[in-house]
């Protein structure tokens, strides 16, 4: 891209290619970030409003990839409080610039305020920890820093700050003590309890550990975020990396950087924003504005570190960033037990019950996940065993984390109820005409589904990129439809007279509708239950058989067309 095009504001004149101009957005973007100036994605967004969800979801993904390359250039260190820096590091991917590359370790400060510094604990992307020892005490204390030559905006300040005062209103035996918040040269420190021993990160490096040792660890944390959850606090950024061991063996939390309070309106995210380490993130945290974070967001990253904790590996890790998002966001984890035979079944289903991705069916909060694990411990009743019938009747019924993909398809699902239903009268019509051999039959669904099938798929993709999940469907869908069509070769084998076997249609339908309610929303049950209910009449009146199946497949794809049609325009 040239200077110029690159200095093209959202007044500039972008290709009327969707792709090409998005990338073309992108690219503006990245080139005024590496300038040092704004990069306003909310403008281009406002100038291409039908190209905002996919900009900002590129912008994200853009903003990844560089966070990614700049942790890469820091692998060598050691990030806060001394915990080692690996694949799982925080991702801020906030509308901001990142931190050159290649920028040399400053020399050590003899003083930071009233401290003396002894020696440089560890780093990370914005903030160094030094040993210290504090003037007129003789304490030895943590003192975290801003990296000196850093180009911290001041959203990095801002949080650099909050990461103090969040940790400083809370006393806990678990979470790490805040001593004392100043400034030295303009730039914020604050000092905190120096902790002896390591980091869970580094117990887990080579294998994972006994569960039993492992639920005890968890439920004090889970005690210590309860305790800061109950003072209106999120810490937003649990992993094995910023839970601290003792020589006693005793945890300790630590590193608020990205803690929120329940009681602000404000928020550090921006619009499109992901903020958290991508192995342990929620999905309603992975999705960024779109989701809700809250008190069960820390929860599922409890549940997340426990299966670390019992397996050796996160639930979700991949070569990239971006990608371990899109599993987080898609993807189910596998069960404990597949990775680690010795994990007790107890265990197994505390784990997977924080990692529910509908929030409301997680634990209710991390006092409750404490309970569970100290009844395990304990070999007590577990209530992640609660099995009453209104629970499992509820959950049969509710949407699954793949269901946000049917926004994508409710006015096409509202044209696809009445082109099946046209094509199903037409075909009744040649029917009552007295159309008694099967080529025209197979003519008219060959040509007429076929060309529906390309259009609903042109349509798709022009709304934005097409998810797995939607793949899958589709290949469903594309399923039924050779077998509607294979129907008529199977009755000329049978020397049967044409449509005499549609009331098979309802049967392939039904089980089409079935499968989108296990993969999508159990709401589909009802439509797969009518559909395969409207067998018995298309067999009862076969001259109108097409008809009935008409009208039954177009209110079973109406419906919740319309429905998600009006969520999205209320989005």
């Amino acid at each position: 891209m040239t200077d110029a095009a690159a200095n093209d504001g959202p007044e500039g004149c972008f290709s009327e290619d969707r792709d090409e101009a998005l990338w073309q957005m992108i690219e503006a973007l990245c080139a005024a970030r590496d300038r040092g100036e704004t990069a306003d994605v909310e403008a281009f967004a406002r100038e291409r409003p039908e190209l905002a969800e996919e900009l900002r979801e590129l912008w994200s993904a853009a903003n990844l990839a560089g966070e990614v390359a700049r942790i890469a250039s820091d692998s060598s260190t050691t990030s806060d409080e001394g915990e080692e820096n690996d694949t799982s590091s925080t991702i801020d991917v906030s509308l901001r610039s990142g931190e050159p590359a290649g920028e040399s370790t400053p020399p050590l400060p003899e003083r930071i305020g009233d401290y003396e510094i002894i020696d440089e604990i560890g780093r990370g992307g914005m903030g160094v920890v030094y040993r210290a020892t504090q003037a007129g005490l003789d304490r030895d204390v943590a003192l975290k820093a801003i990296r000196s030559g850093t180009l911290a905006s001041s959203d990095d300040r801002t949080r650099f700050r909050q990461e103090a005062q969040s940790a400083a209103r809370l006393e806990h035996p678990n979470i790490v003590s805040v001593y004392d918040v100043g400034e030295s040269g303009g730039e914020p420190y604050f000092t905190m309890q120096l902790v002896e021993g390591t980091t869970l990160s580094a117990m887990l490096a080579t294998t994972p550990l006994d569960a039993k040792e492992a639920a005890r660890l968890l439920a004090a944390v889970a005690r210590a975020v309860s305790f800061a959850h109950e003072r209106g606090i999120l810490h937003r950024d649990l992993k094995p990396a910023n839970i601290l061991i003792d020589e006693d063996g005793r945890p300790f939390v630590t590193d608020f950087g990205l803690a929120k309070r329940l009681e602000a309106g404000d928020s550090l995210t921006h619009s499109g924003a992901v903020l958290g380490t991508p192995s342990y993130m929620a999905p309603e945290q992975a999705a960024g504005s779109r989701g809700d974070v809250s008190k069960l967001t820390d929860v599922y990253a409890l549940g997340a570190v426990l299966y670390h904790a019992i397996t050796g590996r996160p639930p979700f890790s991949s070569a990239s960033p971006v990608e371990t998002i899109l599993q987080v966001l898609e993807q189910d984890p596998l069960p404990p037990r597949l990775l680690n035979p010795q994990v007790d079944r107890d265990l197994e289903m505390i784990v997977l019950r924080c990692l529910q991705k509908p929030t409301d069916m997680r634990y209710a909060s991390a006092d409750a996940l404490a309970d569970d694990l100290e009844a395990y411990l304990s070999d007590e009743q577990l209530s992640a065993r609660s099995g009453r019938f209104f629970d499992i009747i509820s959950r049969m019924f509710r949407e699954t984390h793949h269901a946000a993909v049917l926004q994508n398809w409710g006015v096409l699902w509202m044209w696809h109820s009445l082109v099946l239903f046209v094509l199903c009268l037409f075909t009744n019509w040649m029917q009552w005409k007295g159309v008694d051999t099967p080529m025209p039959y197979v003519s008219v669904w060959i040509f007429g589904l076929g060309a529906w099938a390309a259009i609903f798929w042109a349509l798709r993709r022009r709304a934005g990129p097409v998810t797995f999940v939607e793949r899958q469907i589709a290949h469903v869908w594309a399923g039924s439809i050779i077998c509607c069509v294979l129907l008529y070769g199977v009755e000329m084998l049978l020397d049967l007279a044409p449509l005499t076997l549609t009331p098979v249609l309802g049967l392939f339908s039904g089980t089409v509708f079935l499968t989108k309610a296990a993969i999508l929303t159990g709401r589909f049950y009802a439509q797969a239950v009518l559909l395969y209910a409207a067998v018995v009449p298309m067999a009862l009146w076969p001259d109108y058989g097409l008809t009935i199946f008409g009208a039954v497949s177009a209110i079973a794809f109406f419906v919740p067309g319309w429905r998600y049609w009006r969520q999205n325009r209320v989005r």
